[in-house]
């Protein structure tokens, strides 16, 4: 008991004695701190106490339930009595718990005794401008050497940090490194690195991103650097990166912060800071979700220093961090005392896995080169200075920070860099490329580099534009030269300018340069406009309504981090417009939608609000939307605002009253018809244009003219806003010589959609969207130009309109009409693949291992020039050695004066993120913004499918239609060159001469055919393909090699003529006999394929034999569908106000049609295409649509024509026959009369209508001149004869019945017209009228005399017998007329009924007349002989008439003259009636 007694207070004293000397160290310590006591105390001489500075602290609490932790703010002001001791910040004592005394208690103990203060039970250190936590950490001092105790936590709800705490630990240079734990432990100390082990190895367990490679590991270096290989066996000063005779010598991957020899140093005892000298590494992972206070502060605090640090780090988060810290080392080789000339310097790396950043801190510089590099033993000074900078390499590439690496300017480090603001601190971002962070002063050159952020912006402008390079001072004016526009810039700290991107009318890659004060344009860099179609989208539209006519609201989305944090700050939107009435692009103004609204994300638009604006601009058609920040100068200080554009969208949902007013109703109508009119004056320009893919398949694999049209893509954009039903369109890559871009959809079935089938189709543009140089000129500008004079007049001819309307089918079928596929060619392909295989232009496959840079195919006509050259390197090493065998690792190619582009194959561990390097020009560009899938470069347009992230396969699209494609899969590749037609025997190369002869195909340099044959590996190697070796200088015929030159590498350094690779071709020749596993095994992989075999015999690799065969089997697919002849009708067009029923056009089609209402449809209903690629010949005329109005006009000229140019030259015809013979005759018998026709087409009732019963006139009731003959009247002529008086007939009874005078009876008609005299034995007669004794009457007196008795007595006796029909035979009979009956005659006849008449028709009757007429000429003995019908039969008192006997009717004695003839009234004179 005695001894436990003794033991327990003997601890008790060496515990006492502990704090006792603890006390003094930390005390003396801070004497000699002026940071520690300006930042902790402030004594006042005259004071009798000491004022504890105020301090805003974070404190944890912990929960008894939660093991969360929740800060807390206090600050407080507490006075205590003067001491002769300090309290020392530094102070942390472990956690235990001695007999219920806690930390806390021991501390109170500590403090009380020590008379610092005079605290409560209940006291808090916190009052104390402390941040004790409960565990006794002091989390105040940043400079604590004790590791916090916490282990990391993921819990929900843990530590929150606030403003405060950040801003307080951003103010320290260096960031966290302990020596010590709570656990007695040497926390982040690396004690297991000194001189004799140099690096430490450490597994990271995540992915680190470094200069395009990839690492989970790294190893730790005294000498200064963290390294992912390893070094070479000696270094030669001063060093060079990467090592140029790699891999004969190893090529180390580092970050250097300070790449030289190092040891570790000492430290006096009077030093501030304590901590072990040597190698620090602490790695903080997962801090994306960690919610322990550590984990938080340094998440927080790495996050916000690299924001504000690096441009374009405004969204990076860190998820792991590494800090590795260089304590007072000192140069290798010094003598002893030289280990107290020490440096201080700390590397940050922060990483998401996908962005890596790097802080370097220097903050202690007192030597600069090792023994090693020539510098003293002593101070380390005069020979080679350290190394700053990154190699990533494996003979790749490398970073050397400039001017202070190597350099004797390498001190100034502690005084440069600014980043955040400290002197010392430089930053970079070293993922991908090394991109510096900080501003560089001691630099001096005509073109130094500038880092800048974004380094892409929308051609409209307001893109804000970081800029780091120079160190800026307030005072000089920053001028940013964007293309061929300037704009000032706005200083923000002494390590960054901004500078908003003006207006530009450009595309691509173009020229970004500062200046500083007076200085020159030296800082430089390559700035990319995006096209406003193709730009990143940052206006979102919820539906498609802003693309209607007169839309009930819009409703619209962006980011509100796009132009702030601030979530309170007020934004404005207004509407712009663009037009080209003159040679200057006017991008205009319109008006403000909302003035005032506060940066929520979205917003609704509602185009009744803007029905009673009158813009005096309302001739603008599209425009764009725009928001930017109303007042930025209250939330970021400046006075500039980022500005945020839509998508080209059409302005009739806002200007649709205003044209209503100023058009009318129908003013869609007028604003196609005013473009039309406009339109109709440019140039034409679908000549130039190529001729369109017949299916999809061909357009997908016409590499060299056409690429995908982002507005209807079918791998990234399905929608096809203006091509409904298209599911894939594709657009050509370049413009031609005019500026037009050439457009070609397809629908579901891969058949190409045309404007002449529907208003979805195809449609040429006479603008390409990437516009045409000079940019700054009307109808050159990109996408603007586009949209003024092929996209907005598509919304007001169709889509605001009626497909069928006839703005729309002009604009469809006359200044917009897609182009057939008729006479389209499919490009020749050639290719090479594996290690290497060749598949020349005409089909003929080869193998070539050649090692080096070689000619695959380059144009030999002066006028269209183009090169493509390959890059072959050997195989890796298999399990049994080397393999000599090479493959495809890069391609190089140019057109006649285009960029250089360059593909290349990345190595293994670089394949992470980018499988293929892309150059242009020598620099690098990248595909993996959305924006930046298509760059177009002079002359040549280069892109990456939509659906691929990784560049594994580039398209590189040259101005004259030819197209390269590369394509890279698990580090193979394979290259495929796609040419037009214009080339056929105009090229040369490994890919032979294009003739469709492979006979030809192995031409060499000198013009010659190689004779070699093709399963002779060896002669084609020796006689043909070294031929086409490229070398450092210009060889004749085989040119100059186009690939760029790193780190010195020239031709010289890949090829190798002497190299002899294997000649046989099957792998049972070439593999030992004890390998037969690796024969079967290439058979049962690669079946029919000699090159899949070939390559698994010699790599033993089956993913290489896998991509072999793939490659070879799609070449051939693409050769195969582009010589496949494509039989095509082209363009049935659409009738117009009509439509088709189907839209094919290839063999087999039948197409038919239909018409809109109101239309009839003329020609063929049907077409078919047939199997010759012609439609049929239509049978009926080609099909149209005729208005019903116009059909009817139509039907009534074809009449009216038959008339004229039918029956009016027939009756010509006819009159002239006539005439002609009537001369005839005439001249034969002067005294021949033709005989008129009596016309048997009228009947007895028509006869009636033309004269009424009482009407004797001459014309009708309406003045219409009556028909001559009145038949139904009185006989009357005043047809003069040859020699004879004119002579009036008196008017005679007509001898007709009541019946039908031309019906027909039994199968023959009744003939009618000048009645034969016949005698009672049936012989005809002219007999000359008499009179009543029977004797003819010459006397005229006398005949007049007795006619008019006859008059007189008719008129008497039935006057209606004369005026109201004719006669019948029974009147006829009666006495009184018997007189003059036998005195007049008619020289016409009238069939009588049968009913009327007492005899019927006998054929062979003389008396009868062979119709069944009466007979009335006096020698009719017939009608006269017979007795009146009023005579009962039987009687015999009464004579029967007799026939009165005359003299024949003949020319030359004419009718006898009536008795009493007067001459002719002017009634009885105005016509000859028969």
């Amino acid at each position: 008991m005695r001894f436990k007694f003794l033991h327990l207070l003997m601890l008790t004293c060496t515990f006492a004695a502990a704090l006792a000397s603890a006390n003094e160290n930390y005390s003396s310590e801070l004497d000699n701190d002026p940071q520690v006591s300006d930042a902790k105390f402030k004594v006042s001489k005259d004071a009798e106490f000491v004022e504890m500075v105020p301090e805003i602290v974070q404190e944890k609490v912990k929960s008894t339930k939660k093991p969360t932790i929740a800060p807390t703010t206090k600050t407080t002001t507490t006075t205590t009595k003067p001491t002769t001791h300090k309290l020392s910040p530094a102070l942390a004592i472990a956690p235990r718990v001695n007999n219920g005394i806690t930390m806390r208690n021991q501390t109170k103990l500590f403090l009380e005794r020590a008379g610092a203060i005079k605290v409560s039970e209940d006291f808090y250190l916190g009052e104390l401008g402390y941040d004790i936590s409960d565990d006794g950490y002091d989390w105040s001092n940043l400079n604590n050497p004790v590791a916090p105790p916490n282990v990391a936590s993921h819990t929900a709800g843990g530590y929150v940090i606030t403003a405060q705490r950040l801003q307080e630990i951003r103010s320290n240079l260096m960031y966290w490194y302990f020596d010590r734990d709570t656990n007695g432990g040497r926390g982040d100390y690396q004690y297991d690195i000194h001189a004799s082990m140099t690096q430490l190895h450490k597994n990271l367990n995540f992915r680190l991103p470094f200069f395009g490679f990839i690492y989970n590991y790294t190893r730790l270096s005294l000498n200064g650097y963290l390294e992912f290989s390893d070094p070479p066996e000696y270094l030669t000063y001063p060093l060079v990166f990467p090592i140029k005779d790699y891999p004969k010598r190893r090529d180390p991957s580092f970050i250097g912060i300070w790449f030289s020899k190092c040891r570790v140093g000492r430290i006096y005892p009077t030093d501030i800071d304590q901590r072990v000298p040597g190698v620090y590494f602490r790695l903080e992972r997962d801090l994306l979700t960690r919610t322990d206070r550590f984990g938080v502060e340094v998440r927080e605090r790495t996050m916000w220093d690299i924001r504000e640090g690096v441009v374009g780090a405004e969204t990076f988060i860190p998820k792991h961090v590494i800090i590795a810290t260089w304590k007072n080392v000192s140069f290798a080789g010094g003598i002893d005392n030289s280990l107290f000339t020490t440096n201080t310097f700390q590397m940050v790396i922060a990483t998401d896995e996908v962005y890596t950043y790097a802080i370097f801190n220097y903050d202690l510089l007192k030597w600069s080169s090792n023994t090693e590099a020539g510098g003293d033993t002593t101070t380390g000074e005069g020979g080679v200075p350290a190394y700053v900078g990154f190699n990533a390499g494996n003979g790749t590439r490398s970073y050397e920070y400039t001017p202070y690496s190597q350099q004797m300017v390498i001190r100034d480090l502690t005084g440069r860099g600014w980043g955040n603001g400290f002197p010392g601190r430089h930053l970079f971002r070293i993922d991908e490329q090394i991109l510096i962070g900080s501003c560089n002063k001691d630099i001096d050159a005509s073109h130094l580099p500038l880092s800048f952020a974004p380094e892409a912006g929308n051609m409209l402008g307001g893109t804000v534009v970081n800029i780091t390079g120079p160190c800026f001072d307030p005072k000089k004016r920053v001028t940013c030269h964007f293309d061929t526009e300037d704009v000032l810039g706005t200083f923000v700290n002494k390590n960054r300018v901004i500078c908003v991107q003006p207006f530009l009318k450009a595309e691509g890659w173009v020229r970004f340069e500062i200046s500083v004060g007076n200085q020159r344009f030296k800082w430089r860099g390559r700035y990319f406009v995006e096209t406003p179609a193709l730009a990143t989208e940052k206006i979102f539209f919820e539906t498609e309504d802003v693309h209607k006519k007169a839309p009930e609201q819009i409703q619209i989305n962006w980011d509100p981090y796009n132009l702030t944090s601030n979530g309170n700050a007020n934004i404005m939107i207004s509407l712009w417009g663009y037009r080209e009435v003159t040679i200057y692009p006017q991008l205009e103004y319109i008006d403000t939608i909302e003035a005032g609204l506060t940066n929520t994300g979205s917003y609704v638009i509602y185009p009744n609000n803007y029905i009673n604006r009158n813009n005096y601009n309302n001739d603008l058609q599209f425009g764009f939307l725009q928001i930017n920040l109303t007042n930025p100068e209250q939330y970021s200080g400046l006075k500039i605002s980022p500005t945020l554009w839509s998508r080209p969208i059409p302005l009739g949902w806002y200007f649709n009253k205003q044209w209503e007013r100023k058009h009318g109703l129908r003013w869609p109508e007028a604003l196609c018809e005013n473009w039309i009119r406009n339109d109709r004056y440019l140039r034409t320009f679908t000549g130039d244009l190529p001729l369109c893919p017949c299916t999809l398949e061909q357009a997908v694999y016409d590499k060299g003219r056409y690429r995908p049209d982002k507005e209807c893509d079918k791998d990234s954009n399905p929608t096809c806003l203006r091509h409904k039903n298209a599911i894939h369109c594709v657009v050509s890559g370049n413009p031609v010589a005019e500026g037009a871009e050439q457009q070609c959809c397809y629908d579901r079935y891969g058949v190409l959609m045309l404007t002449q089938d529907q208003v979805w189709g195809s449609r040429p543009r006479r603008n390409h969207n990437l516009g045409k140089m000079p940019w700054n000129e009307a109808g050159k500008v990109p996408t603007l130009s586009n949209w003024f004079h092929d996209m907005r007049p598509w919304y007001s001819c169709c889509h605001w309109q009626r497909e069928q309307s006839v703005n729309c089918e002009t604009f469809r079928f006359e200044r917009r009409p897609s182009q057939d596929c008729v006479g389209y060619q499919a490009p020749g392909v050639a290719g090479v693949f594996g290690d290497p295989h060749f598949i020349t232009f005409d089909g003929t496959p080869y193998t070539f291992n050649g090692l080096g840079e070689f000619v695959l195919s380059r144009s030999v006509s002066a006028d269209r020039r183009f090169e493509v050259q390959g890059r072959f390197e050997q195989v890796p090493k298999n399990q049994y050695g080397a393999v000599m065998a090479t493959q495809l690792t890069a391609l190089a190619m140019r057109g006649n004066t285009t960029t250089t582009i360059e593909v290349r194959l990345r190595p293994k561990f670089a394949r992470w993120r980018y499988a293929l390097d892309v150059l242009a020009d020598g620099r690098r560009i990248y595909f993996d913004r959305e924006s930046m899938r298509f760059q177009h470069f002079d002359g040549v347009t280069v892109y990456t499918p939509t659906y691929l992230l990784n560049q594994s396969q580039v398209v590189v699209m040259f101005d004259g239609g030819v197209g390269v494609e590369v394509v890279e899969n698990e580090g193979y590749m394979t290259g495929r060159v796609y040419l037009p037609w214009d080339f056929i025997n105009k090229t040369a190369g490994l890919f032979g001469n294009w003739s469709f002869n492979a006979l030809d195909d192995l031409v060499l340099p000198d013009g010659t055919v190689a004779n070699v044959n093709m399963n002779d590996f060896r002669q084609i190697y020796y006689n043909f393909g070294l031929k086409w070796m490229l070398a450092d200088r210009n060889i004749p015929n085989v040119g100059t090699a186009l690939f760029s030159r790193d780190n010195g590498r020239t031709a010289s350094y890949y090829s190798n003529a002497s190299f002899v690779p294997n000649f046989l071709k099957e792998p049972q020749d070439f593999l030992p006999s004890n390998r037969s596993y690796d024969v079967e095994r290439a058979e049962e992989l690669c079946g029919e394929s000699y090159q899949c075999r070939y390559d698994y015999g010699m790599t033993l690799n089956a993913d290489m034999a896998h991509f072999t065969k793939n490659y070879y089997d799609s070449l051939v697919n693409i050769r195969n569908l582009n010589s496949k002849r494509t039989v095509s009708c082209g363009v049935l067009e659409t009738p117009r106000f009509g439509r088709k029923l189907s839209f094919d056009f290839m063999p087999g089609a039948k197409i038919a049609f239909e018409c809109d209402e109101g239309f009839v449809l003329m020609g063929d209903q049907r077409r078919e295409c047939l199997a010759n690629g012609l439609w049929n010949v239509p049978e009926y005329g080609y099909t149209y649509c005729l208005r019903e109005v116009f059909y009817t006009r139509r039907i009534a000229f074809i009449a009216i024509a038959i008339i004229v140019l039918v029956i009016c030259p027939l009756m010509i015809c006819i009159v002239c026959g006539i005439y002609r013979f009537r001369q005839k005759q005439l001249k034969e018998d002067p005294a021949w009369q033709m005989t008129i026709p009596r016309s048997r087409a009228s009947s007895r009732s028509n006869l009636r209508q033309l004269s009424g019963p009482d009407d004797d006139s001459d014309t009708d009731a309406t003045g219409t001149l009556k028909k001559s003959r009145s038949y139904d009247k009185v006989y009357r002529t005043n047809e003069p004869l040859p020699g004879k008086p004119r002579i009036d007939f008196p008017a005679k009874k007509w001898d007709l019945d009541d019946e039908d005078v031309t019906s027909s009876e039994g199968d023959k008609p009744r003939q009618m017209g000048r009645r034969s005299l016949r005698n009672n034995s049936g012989t005809d007669h002219d007999l000359p009228e008499a009179d009543e004794e029977g004797t003819a009457v010459d006397d005229e007196p006398a005949h007049e005399h007795q006619q008019g008795q006859l008059n007189d007595t008719t008129d008497a006796s039935n006057p209606a017998a004369y005026r109201n029909q004719p006669p019948s035979p029974e009147t006829d009979e009666e006495p009184q007329h018997n007189a003059t009956l036998h005195q007049q005659y008619s020289p016409t006849f009238s069939a009588a009924d049968s009913r009327n008449s007492s005899m019927n028709y006998q054929p062979n009757a003389a008396i009868q007349n062979r119709f069944g007429g009466v007979p009335v000429l006096p020698n009719n003995t017939q009608f006269f002989t017979r007795p009146p019908s009023n005579i009962p039969a039987g009687a015999t008192s009464v004579p029967l008439r007799q026939a009165p006997n005359v003299a024949p009717l003949t020319q030359d004695n004419g009718l006898p003259s009536p008795p009493y003839a007067a001459s002719p009234t002017p009634s009885q004179q105005r016509s000859t009636e028969v």
